[in-house]
């Protein structure tokens, strides 16, 4: 699918919480003039709506169209985007139980304007469901997705909740919910947004007898809506966890997808100190993608694994192999991330590790730079999570604060944090890394993977004289880039020297 225009730039994208990185948008607007400045084409704002601290760090959001008054104003969105295109989150499938257009409805229940709005159990099985039929859906954390709640008019409903009982799911379909998110597309299309992320849209379609899960009237859904972003100019970034087979058939079909299979692939290749899994990968993955090595949520396991025991269902790695890469990250983070997977903290998704990307590889720069630098030569448009940039390390305070399993993953820094933290050599390295993908012309080339070892990882950007090359040992972890400077290439094997470049 064509977006209205390549709004996205080709260039690093920074994706964010306003509060936790810079503490509001005027202050995130300084930062990126300031010590980030040329680091980044674009940015990402994660939730900024009223409020960012509800029962899911605002996702949600009680009111999608306002500006959390504690960040700032539209006016303040609209300054920044003068600035760097943004993008942010049109949450699909669910508002909060404390929005107007929920209470109104446990106020005044199938009299309320609102009622058509929310899903309930018999709105998707009227008929009734099986155990076979409820066993189906597919689920991002244990239970049953529904709700009993009481309603004004004395009756009872079981209300559909995906993911927790404060998220309440829309019925996406119903008129009233298609002008509730044009509403929401129309306020950012009006304030200097330019990209939407599809948040959870995987489940937003319900089916009977369905796993109601990236089904065919998922896919029709995500059709419509994004011709809608486009009528408003705005570009899509669909955000779905799910078999990698299914991320190469979702990225035919939209503007952008997320590349949720590098993370673990790349953690595999470090450490296993064999590429061929990762090879195989960069082989056949969707070239309109957005790279990570690190989110808001936690390193998909899903991304990687199989679907089922069906041929073409295969894994990109097998459950040994993912097993021993979950007791990998646990390891190289010295038990921390343990202590937030899983069921051993409040998690909705029960197939991701919660850690930061830096101590999962046991807060060794060299590999985590490797990492980084594979990041930025693939294909796609690279994004980087605040606590990556810092090479942060798992918040275990906020986690034993909060009990909140991604929140190892979500510290709040201070500004001297920043300021200590663009003097450490690991960070000093990746934004120089940056400001070298932001601005090298070989990168609006054409790029090529090279022979190599098994223990070897090869690739290069070519654009006429201009090039761009990068090779690394994943067993050695070393790397050794030859860029062109000027037209003569220059070559680089030490992650100092990399700030001789930009």
């Amino acid at each position: 699918m064509t977006p209205p225009s390549q709004i996205m730039r080709n260039q690093a994208q920074l994706i964010t919480y306003v509060d936790r990185l810079a503490g509001d948008l005027d202050g995130l607007r300084t930062l990126l003039s300031g010590p980030l400045n040329q680091a980044f084409g674009g940015v990402h704002l994660l939730p900024f709506f009223d409020p960012i601290d509800g029962a899911d760090a605002g996702f949600d959001p009680v009111d999608h169209r306002e500006v959390d008054r504690r960040l700032g104003t539209w006016k303040d969105v609209e300054a920044l985007g003068e600035d760097v295109p943004l993008m942010a989150d049109l949450i699909v499938n669910h508002i909060s139980a404390r929005s107007p257009q929920f209470l109104d409805v446990l106020a005044a229940g199938d009299g309320s304007p609102f009622a058509p709005m929310f899903l309930t159990f018999d709105s998707v099985f009227p008929d009734g469901a099986t155990q076979g039929d409820l066993l189906a859906i597919y689920r991002p954390r244990p239970g049953l997705p529904f709700t009993p709640m009481s309603l004004g008019d004395r009756s009872r409903r079981l209300v559909w909740t995906t993911f927790t009982s404060e998220q309440i799911d829309l019925d996406v379909h119903a008129e009233e919910t298609t002008v509730y998110l044009d509403a929401i597309l129309d306020r950012f299309a009006a304030n200097g947004i330019t990209m939407v992320r599809l948040d959870a849209v995987g489940y937003a379609v319900k089916t009977a007898g369905t796993s109601s899960f990236m089904t065919p009237e998922t896919f029709a859904f995500i059709d419509e809506l994004t011709a809608r972003a486009h009528t408003r100019g705005l570009e899509v970034l669909v955000e779905v966890h799910s078999h990698w087979r299914k991320q190469v058939e979702i990225a035919e079909r939209v503007d952008r997808v997320y590349d949720f299979a590098l993370p673990p692939l790349v953690l595999h290749a470090l450490y296993s100190g064999s590429t061929a899994r990762l090879r195989h990968w960069c082989d056949i993955r969707p070239r309109n993608a957005v790279t990570v090595l690190d989110t808001h949520d936690g390193i998909g396991v899903i991304d990687v694994g199989p679907a089922g025991p069906e041929p073409g269902s295969e894994g990109l790695l097998d459950a040994a192999e993912i097993d021993e890469l979950v007791e990998g990250i646990h390891r190289h983070s010295g038990g921390t991330s343990r202590l937030a997977t899983g069921t051993a903290a409040s998690n909705l998704d029960v197939y991701q590790v919660n850690c930061t990307f830096f101590d999962a590889l046991g807060a060794d720069d060299a590999a985590y730079l490797i990492a980084r630098l594979i990041q930025l030569w693939l294909p796609g448009v690279p994004q980087i999570y605040y606590v990556g940039l810092f090479a942060g390390h798992n918040d275990i305070e906020l986690l034993d604060r909060t009990g909140v399993g991604r929140d190892i993953n979500r510290h709040h820094y201070s500004p001297t944090e920043i300021d200590e933290a663009v003097q450490r050599p690991v960070v000093r390295s990746l934004l120089a890394a940056l400001r070298l993908r932001n601005t090298h012309p070989a990168f609006d080339g054409d790029w090529e993977a090279l022979d190599g070892d098994d223990h070897e990882l090869a690739m290069r950007w070519t654009n006429g004289v201009e090039v761009a090359e990068l090779h690394v040992d994943v067993r050695a972890r070393t790397f050794r880039l030859t860029v062109t400077v000027e037209g003569t290439p220059r070559t680089v094997t030490s992650t100092s020297d990399l700030t001789t470049l930009a």
